[in-house]
């Protein structure tokens, strides 16, 4: 199997092409300074994890920046200190604010010549629209949490882009999923006959940060420790074009 088997690159984008965990991490210092905890940045985000896990679970329709208002203010119990709704609603909306990794352009304009390219996100439309703009590409198909109505790893996620793009004409040997989190991507593409590709973007970290862990490891077909890398290994396969 090699990466120019495919036509179709199916992303995650928070985590993948956006750097969530500097986001989220930026965003909760008001509640991490009230709550005068002394904290490690990956102990902030397995509490972020843990809690957006549980209520993506509870709440699968629930609109993305909505959700991580309610999981603002689950944290803030789970710290000891009385939520904010101020705060909370500004959490909710940091999305805005979340840059996107110094490789993930540069890479994504390189694949557009190649692929169709697809994102299927955790997160509502409107939230999304910011990060587009900052990952300055014209993606073929954009599915989020919102139009589907649950959050990945729900099974229905893959079902629903599997679908759509067999309906444009792509089948499913014929898409490689492409993404940091093992929990929300890689499990349920290997549930769903998928291949993918892991863009293990902590390779230098332990743990698992914003990203709840796994049951046990899935399989993937392609690592890769950033897009820039994944883009020059098809540049290599391609004669270097």
């Amino acid at each position: 199997m090699q990466l120019t088997d495919f036509k179709v690159l199916s992303f995650d984008c928070y985590g993948t092409l956006i750097d969530w965990e500097t986001g989220i991490i930026e965003a909760l210092q008001p509640l991490l300074a009230r709550s005068g905890k002394r904290l490690s940045r990956d102990g902030v985000l397995e509490a972020f994890a843990r809690h957006e896990a549980a209520q993506q679970s509870e709440t699968p329709s629930m609109i993305y920046s909505e959700l991580l208002g309610v999981v603002h203010s689950r944290i803030a119990t789970d710290w000891g200190i009385e939520p904010s709704a101020k705060e909370s609603e500004a959490f909710g909306h940091s999305i805005r604010n979340w840059p996107a990794f110094a490789d993930s352009v540069a890479a994504l304009q390189y694949l557009k010549q190649h692929y169709k390219l697809v994102i299927l996100s955790n997160v509502d439309r409107e939230s999304f629209k910011t990060s587009n703009d900052q990952l300055q590409v014209e993606f073929d198909h954009i599915f989020t949490a919102q139009d589907i109505g649950s959050y990945k790893p729900n099974p229905r996620n893959f079902e629903y882009v599997i679908k759509k793009l067999c309906d444009a004409g792509y089948q499913k040997h014929e898409i490689l999923h492409t993404a940091e989190s093992l929990f929300h991507d890689h499990a349920p593409s290997n549930r769903a006959g998928l291949a993918s590709a892991w863009i293990y973007r902590r390779h230098a970290q332990k743990g698992f940060g914003a990203t709840y862990p796994p049951d046990s490891m899935p399989k993937y077909d392609f690592r890769f420790t950033s897009m820039a890398e994944m883009a020059e290994a098809h540049r290599a396969l391609n004669g270097g074009c």
